[in-house]
C-alpha cells in the first residue's frame, strides 16, 4: 500500500499535477482572501512559490520567467526600492516595504515557472472571483436596506458605506467594476453553461445596482470610463448599433440614477460642494475631495525638489508631512492626508525613473497583440490604472494584493502562455 501510494504522489509530481493544483490553490486563496481574509491573502503567495518548487520542470522554465517582460517590469518595481537603500533616512519603513513588497517579485514567479492552469482552470478561478463580489455585494445591499444610516446626510457630509466584510469602500467599488465587466465576458466563455452564464450575469448586474445604491464614487467614475472606452472601441469596430446602444447608457443611466437615487444625488452635489471649497480658500478639515487637492498639490511641490531619484519609497511620509508643514492649507495635522495618486506617488518616492517604470508596467503589456486582444487584460490595466489617478492603491495591503494577483493572474500568464480568446479570464 505504501509502495503504491509513494508511486501515486511521484507520478503526480512527474506529471506536473501537483505543482498546477497548488497554484490553483493559491489563486483561490488569493480571491477568497481579497473578499474575506487577509491571512489568506498572505497565504497566497506561499502556496504560489510552493507550487513553482514542485515543477518537475523549474530548470527548464527558467529561460521563460528571465524573458517575461510583464515579469521583469514588476521586478523594476522592486529593484527601485532597493536601490532606495543609497539614500534613505528611514530604515525601519525600508525594511518593512522590503518584506511588504516581495510579491513583486513572488507572484510573477508562480506565474511564470509553475504549472500553468488550464483554460477551464482560469475560467473557474475567474468565476470565484466574479460571483464572490456578486454575494458580498447582494449581503451588502442587503445590510444597507435593512440598516440604512441614521444619518440623513450620510452621502452629503463624504460618507461610505464599507463591504459587509470590512472592505475599505474605494477597493471595494473598483472590485465591483471589476465583477460587472468580467462577469459580462464570463458569461460569453464556451465554459459557461446556460445556467452558469445567467448567474455570472445576475452577479455582474448585482455589483453594477450596488455600486450605484451605495453611490461609490470612485467606483462609479471607473464604471463609466470604461463603459466610454467600451464604446468607442466598438463604434471603432463598425458595430454602430451596439456602439450607439453603449453611448445611450453611458448617458442614461446616470442621469436616471441621479434622479430616481437620492444617494447618488447627494453625493454628486456633496462633490460640487467639496471641490469649491478647496478653490474658495475655505476650510477643508471636513472635506476628502479637498484634502486630496491639497495632497496632490503638496506631493507636487515635494516632487520638484527631487525629480531625479525621489526621496525615497521608505522616506515619502515623512517629506509629505515636511511640506504640510511649510504650508498646510489650513488642514490640521491629525488631517495632514498621503498623496492618493499613484502616479504622482512613485514621481515623489522614485523620481522620474520611478514614474517611468510605473508607467511601463502600466502600458507596457499594451504594446503586445496578445495582450491587447485580451479584454480581460485591458480591461484589468483600463480600470486600476484609471482608479489610480485618485488613489494611491499600492499604499494599502488589499489595493496592492488586489493589482499584483490581477497583474500576475492576467498580465504575466497571458505572456507566458500567449492567451488571446475572448472565452479565458
Amino acid at each position: 500500500m505504501r509502495a503504491f501510494l509513494a508511486n501515486r504522489w511521484q507520478q503526480i509530481y512527474r506529471q506536473g499535477v501537483l505543482s498546477q493544483h497548488l497554484l490553483l490553490l493559491a489563486c483561490v486563496a488569493g480571491v477568497a482572501g481579497l473578499l474575506a481574509s487577509r491571512a489568506l491573502v498572505a497565504l497566497s503567495p506561499v502556496v504560489g512559490v510552493l507550487a513553482v518548487l514542485a515543477n518537475p520542470r523549474m530548470r527548464r522554465e527558467l529561460p521563460q520567467w528571465l524573458h517575461n517582460g510583464a515579469a521583469g517590469r514588476m521586478a523594476l518595481l522592486y529593484i527601485l526600492l532597493l536601490i532606495s537603500a543609497l539614500y534613505t533616512d528611514n530604515w525601519p519603513e525600508w525594511r518593512h516595504q522590503v518584506f511588504r513588497q516581495l510579491p513583486f517579485i513572488g507572484v510573477p514567479l508562480a506565474f511564470c515557472l509553475a504549472v500553468p492552469l488550464t483554460n477551464r482552470q482560469r475560467f473557474r478561478v475567474g468565476c470565484s472571483f466574479v460571483l464572490g463580489v456578486g454575494m458580498v455585494a447582494a449581503a451588502t445591499l442587503l445590510d444597507y436596506i435593512v440598516h440604512p444610516p441614521t444619518d440623513q446626510h450620510f452621502y452629503m457630509v463624504g460618507k461610505s458605506q464599507p463591504a459587509i466584510t470590512g472592505i475599505f469602500h474605494i477597493h471595494f467599488g473598483i472590485m465591483l467594476v471589476l465583477s460587472a465587466f468580467f462577469g459580462l465576458l464570463l458569461g460569453r466563455s464556451k465554459y459557461a453553461p446556460q445556467l452558469l452564464r445567467l448567474v455570472l450575469w445576475l452577479a455582474a448586474a448585482i455589483s453594477v445596482v450596488t455600486l450605484h445604491v451605495l453611490a461609490y464614487r470612485t467606483g462609479l467614475m471607473l464604471f463609466y470610463i470604461t463603459l466610454f472606452v467600451n464604446a468607442l472601441r466598438i463604434l471603432f469596430a463598425r458595430r454602430f448599433t451596439l456602439g450607439i446602444l453603449a453611448l445611450g447608457l453611458f448617458v442614461a443611466v446616470p442621469f436616471a440614477s441621479y434622479r430616481l437615487l437620492p444617494s447618488v444625488r447627494d453625493r454628486a452635489i456633496a462633490t460640487r460642494y467639496d471641490i469649491e471649497h478647496f478653490y474658495n480658500g475655505e476650510d477643508i478639515n471636513n472635506f476628502s475631495l479637498s484634502k486630496r487637492l491639497a495632497a496632490w498639490h503638496t506631493a507636487r511641490a515635494v516632487a520638484r525638489q527631487h525629480l531625479l531619484v525621489g526621496v525615497g519609497p521608505a522616506d515619502a511620509q515623512d517629506a509629505m508631512m515636511a511640506q504640510y508643514r511649510r504650508h498646510s492649507y489650513g488642514l490640521l495635522p491629525p488631517n495632514w492626508v498621503m498623496i492618493h495618486n499613484q502616479y504622482l506617488h512613485y514621481l515623489v518616492a522614485s523620481g522620474l525613473p520611478g514614474l517611468f517604470v510605473w508607467l511601463l508596467v502600466l502600458l507596457g503589456p499594451l504594446t503586445q497583440p496578445t495582450q491587447r486582444r485580451n479584454p480581460y487584460v485591458y480591461h484589468f490595466l483600463l480600470i486600476l490604472g484609471a482608479g489610480m489617478l485618485v488613489d494611491s492603491l499600492l499604499e494599502m495591503q488589499i489595493g496592492f494584493n488586489l493589482f499584483v494577483f490581477l497583474y500576475g493572474f492576467l498580465v504575466v500568464a497571458t505572456e507566458r502562455s500567449g492567451y488571446s480568446t475572448v472565452n479565458l479570464p
